[in-house]
Order: C-alpha cells, then structure tokens, then sequence
C-alpha cells in the first residue's frame, strides 16, 4: 500500500483498530475489502493488498465505525477471529541470571567485555528503593537497619528496579573509573570537590566511554541494566541495536512494575537526580502490526524505527506497551512534574541522564510516526515502546 496500514491490537479485548493511511488525498473513491488474513484498496484502476502475519486474524464481519480523518486515512474498528497468541517475551533480565552460572558482561554500545566469566553464588533481589523510610513507619523502635547498608560480597548479585549490584573484587576485567586520574587536577574549592566526588563515582566503557554505572563503595558497582548485556560464558555475543534494546528494557521495567504494585505513573530520572520523563502506561497487551508503504507516504520512520521493519516481507508485528508521555527537560512541565514527584502514587525509576534523553528521541519519533490523531491524549503525547 502506498500509505501504508497501522494495525493496533489490544489482547485483553480481541479487539483492532485499522488505519489506512493516505500517500495523498484520494482523487477518486476508495473501496475497502477487509478479509481474515488481507486488506485491499481498490482507487480508481489500482488495486494494492496487505497480507497480515499468520498470528493476526480478523472478523471482516464485526467491521463498524468506517472513517475518514484528513491527513490520516481511513479509520475503522473490528474484532479478531481468534485471539492471538500470547506475547511471547524473552526472559526478562532478572530471569535470566542465575546462580552457579558463569556469565560475561558486555557493554551494550560497543560490544567490549566489561566483566568476564563471573559466578554467582547468590542472586538475589533488593526491596524496594524507599524500603529504609517503610521500616522507619512500621517500627516502634529504632530502625535497626539505619547504619547498615545492603553491599554484595564476592560471590553476590543483588537485584534492583533499574539496575543491579555486583562486588568488584577480583573481576577478570574491570570497566574505567573515569576523572579518577590526574586530568582532573588537585581540589581547589568545596565546589570542585563536589563536582570531582560525583564524578568519580561514575563507571564507564573504557573503549566507547559509555556511562554503563556508578560506585556505590569501594567494592560495590551498579551497573544499570540498559547500559549491559549479560549473557552466559559458553553463548556467542549477539548484539542489539541500541533503540530496540533501550526499548526492550524500559518497557519491561514499566511491566513488572505495574504487576508488582500496580502502579502505572512513572517519573524518569537521570544519574544527576533531575525528572527527564513523566510516563503513564496505558496498556501492556498491544500488538501492533504496520507496513511501511512507500518511502514517501509518511515523511518519518516507522513507530520503532528502520530497525524494526522485517526483513521479509512489507508486513511486521511486534509485541509493545502504549504509553502517554511527557518531557521535562528545560523546565518543560515543571509543575506537573513536581506534582507527580510529590505523588506517592507515582515510582520514580533510575537511569543514565544520556539514556533519558536517547529515550526521549525515541519516544518522539514514535509520536511523529503515528497518524496525526493518534498522537495526543488529553495534555500527553502517545507512543509505543517495543517488548
């Protein structure tokens, strides 16, 4: 199709809605035939069809709601035939650790070893990140935890919402500990040694110098889990590129998160403690199904970029989250922001400032890629992030 076909898929409901978009205004009328497994458009003395992945059936029967939106194409609802088959995720990244395992660490941008054939004996996960202020309300006594802290031993790995800890000790390769040499010369004020201490704490990739974490003590690391790829000694490495990954892992954090305690309000921090993103998911059951049309017809990429269009055949399907977003940086809704900061019922979630802002891009060529319609909710922006 010329303009291509956006096909969105909620689970939960057995539920579609299909747009087909339009290269350019119709100069004649346009006959729509939708079948279990293909959609035609027939204009004027062209015919073009889309044939659906094998996992999507419609009802042609349950069609209602037949629209035209200008700029946007044909709009129109119906039901499956058959429900599709549940999302078939890969094992999240806490699943995929495990004890008595040897691993290596890679870094996600360029591919270098960060950590190389490390066993853990005990993978365990933290509480949760304001688990110190639960116990102060629940205790009638002094919180006996106070003055401790919750650092691996060799041999350890404890799990966190965004990241993970490991003991630095003995690793058969260490990543660089950047501004902790001479270039950053000797402390020549309180400010400079602030400046200084925080970034020394910063760990980074000694060939791409990517932020991949930060120290937490002297033999403790926090890698965060969108800057790593962990895969176990004995498998080849197999890299991603980078949206799909960042995607992957910010979409799977959203999920848990939600499960666990059912909360669906996100703010998104940088290292430096400032809110970038403010996310909302929606829903968790999506799949959504597009053609790419011609080079032409949209003016953007696809919701998940080039990257994520099949490499056979014009038609793709992948499993996804919807979500309305918010950016914050440079003040932007600053007192939405502090508003939901205040909010106990929304959970603040820990990643690289440089993530945040890759995110950012991502999320935004989402918005632009989707049907003018379809970008705004209320005051938000909407967009799709891949599973």
């Amino acid at each position: 199709m010329a303009g291509g076909l956006l096909l969105e898929i909620r689970r939960g409901t057995q539920s579609a809605l299909l747009v087909i978009r339009e290269a350019d205004p119709p100069s004649s009328p346009v006959d729509v035939s939708v079948a279990a497994d293909r959609v035609e458009v027939k204009s004027g003395g062209s015919c073009e069809a889309a044939t659906l992945p094998p996992e999507v059936r419609l009802a042609p029967s349950s069609c209602r709601g037949l629209r035209r939106f200008p700029g946007d194409g044909l709009h129109l609802r119906m039901c499956l035939s058959r429900p599709p088959p549940g999302a078939d995720l890969v094992s999240t990244w806490r699943e995929s650790l495990k004890p008595q395992k040897n691993y290596v660490f890679y870094c996600q941008s360029c591919g270098d070893i960060i950590v190389k054939d490390r066993k853990f004996l005990r993978v365990l996960p933290l509480p949760s990140e304001n688990w110190s202020a639960l116990v102060e309300e629940w205790c009638c006594h002094p919180n006996p935890f106070a003055r401790s802290t919750l650092h691996p031993q060799y041999g350890d790995c404890f799990l966190g919402e965004t990241f993970f800890l490991m003991n630095s000790g003995s690793e058969s390769h260490v990543p660089e500990f950047p501004m902790c040499c001479s270039e950053t010369g000797r402390h020549t004020s309180q400010s400079r040694s602030n400046l200084k201490s925080k970034e020394n704490t910063r760990v980074v990739c000694k060939r791409c110098k990517t932020m991949l974490g930060e120290t937490v003590s002297s033999d403790t690391i926090k890698y965060y889990v969108t800057e790593v790829i962990i895969q176990p000694s004995d498998g080849s490495f197999s890299p991603k590129p980078r949206s799909q990954f960042i995607q992957s892992m910010v979409a799977q954090c959203l999920v848990e998160l939600s499960s666990a305690k059912s909360t669906f309000r996100f703010t998104l921090k940088g290292d430096n403690g400032k809110i970038f993103i403010l996310i909302w998911l929606l829903n968790s059951d999506t799949l959504l199904v597009e053609s790419s049309g011609s080079s032409s017809s949209h003016g953007v990429s696809t919701p998940f970029g080039d990257i994520f269009m099949p490499s056979s055949g014009p038609v793709g399907a992948w499993n996804a989250v919807k979500v309305l977003y918010q950016p914050c940086i440079k003040s932007r809704n600053k007192e939405l922001a502090d508003a939901w900061e205040n909010d106990i019922g929304v959970h603040p979630l820990k990643f690289p400032s440089e993530t945040c802002l890759e995110l950012l891009l991502i999320l935004g060529l989402s918005t632009t890629s989707l049907p003018p319609s379809l970008r705004h909710m209320n005051s938000f922006q909407v967009a799709f992030l891949k599973m």
